[in-house]
């Protein structure tokens, strides 16, 4: 089926720009300012020089269907969100909900059945997130707008039965030429979801990139039926496969320019509204097997995500007390070698069995919603509710800065 043009020229326009914008801020001025300094107060004005309007605190909380377990509703009483999203469901090729994934029967069984009930109670909003990932998945789900018309009917159904109250859109390994083909499925999904629901929402999860941009920037722009509110995820700025230091830096050790700022400013420039921006940060850290127990240390190997309700005993009593890289403000833990292992070699090898983990605390978790609120945004939100249960500090975090109580340490 020939694609419907959605806004055109104006889609074109965001590409040239994504792809020409070049950051002019240098690593290590901005981006290191604590809330309250010069340049923090700088940022209440936007890239035109106009004053961004005040800061919103909503909150909005993921809760992946791997943590959809028997306790998790007790666990978000406890979270004081504005809005539950569930992830996620998927579709089949012809467009109909693919029933066989897990996060399809967790989300439509009891226990989603309880979230979303308990959540309504407390008076919190429930998104069912909708996922496509994959560059060959989304070329063809992008390509034909039969399988994408027949998704959006499959997702305001499933919605409408479930009673929720939207629908989040997270596509990951997007082209940058099916952009405008994206702009246009968020368009038709929302108007579908306010036929079927006057007060449903849409949202769009965006990765933190230039392409993560524009993609923001085109659901937004797309006519009167944009999305609603855009969760910037502010996180995987380093993955397992990169050298070690913060999912979400504030700043960068190494020098690169992608940071939490440099995200909002191309966010900004784009033309992606600030009032309905969300900045995404997370509750899990990484740890990779390194050289020695140094901050900063080269890795040896690949990391992985480090959870920490999983590690609770590394966090009350950890061997080598934790210290905050100052830069990118993140907290980082050096992990001793088992049992065993020499830790220092005689020869002078790298130490064998040491491993970095890289993680945000409620304490640095609390100068990035600050900078939210500088940036006056929509609120924040969090991947993934859940990775911090049972743990001090988080959930007292969430309460202050839904109450406009977060202050930088």
């Amino acid at each position: 089926m020939t694609r419907r043009p959605i806004i055109g020229v104006g889609v074109v326009a965001i590409l040239v720009a994504v792809l020409a914008l070049a950051v002019t801020r240098s690593p290590g001025t901005d981006a290191t300012a604590s809330p309250g300094s010069s340049a923090a107060a700088d940022a209440s004005a936007g890239p035109s020089g106009t004053p961004r309007p005040a800061p919103k605190h909503e909150v909005y909380g993921f809760v992946p269907y791997w943590e959809m377990d028997d306790t998790i509703a007790d666990h978000l009483a406890t979270v004081d969100l504005t809005t539950l999203l569930l992830f996620s469901v998927t579709n089949a090729r012809d467009g109909s909900i693919d029933t066989g994934q897990n996060g399809y029967k967790r989300i439509s069984g009891a226990v989603g059945e309880r979230m979303i009930s308990e959540a309504h109670d407390r008076g919190v909003r429930v998104e069912l997130v909708f996922t496509s990932f994959g560059a060959a998945r989304n070329a063809r789900f992008f390509g034909t707008e039969t399988v994408q018309d027949a998704t959006i009917a499959s997702l305001v159904a499933l919605t409408t039965r479930l009673h929720m109250d939207g629908i989040n859109v997270d596509v990951e390994g997007l082209g940058l030429g099916d952009v405008p083909a994206y702009a246009g499925f968020v368009q038709r999904l929302r108007v579908a979801a306010i036929a079927a629901n006057a007060k449903a929402q849409v949202s769009v999860a965006t990765q933190a990139g230039r392409t993560g941009a524009a993609m923001a920037a085109a659901a937004t722009l797309a006519g009167p039926a944009g999305a609603d509110r855009v969760f910037l995820m502010g996180y995987d700025y380093r993955t397992g496969a990169s050298d070690p230091g913060a999912s979400a830096p504030m700043a960068r050790r190494d020098g690169n320019e992608a940071d939490l700022v440099w995200s909002l400013d191309l966010y900004e420039a784009l033309g992606v509204p600030v009032e309905r921006t969300l900045l995404g940060l997370p509750l899990y850290g990484i740890t990779w097997p390194v050289a020695g127990p140094a901050l900063g240390e080269a890795r040896t190997g690949d990391g992985d995500t480090w959870v920490p309700a999983d590690n609770a005993a590394v966090i009350a009593a950890p061997i080598i007390p934790p210290e905050t890289d100052p830069i990118e403000i993140v907290d980082f833990y050096a992990i001793p070698p088992a049992d065993g292992a020499t830790p220092n070699p005689s020869d002078g090898s790298p130490a064998a069995g040491w491993r970095a983990v890289y993680v945000d605390s409620p304490a640095t978790l609390a100068t990035k919603l600050a900078l939210a609120d500088d940036r006056g945004l929509a609120g924040a939100g969090f991947w993934a509710i859940g990775y911090e249960r049972g743990l001090p500090g988080y959930d007292e975090l969430i309460t202050r800065f839904r109450a406009g109580q977060v202050v930088a340490p």
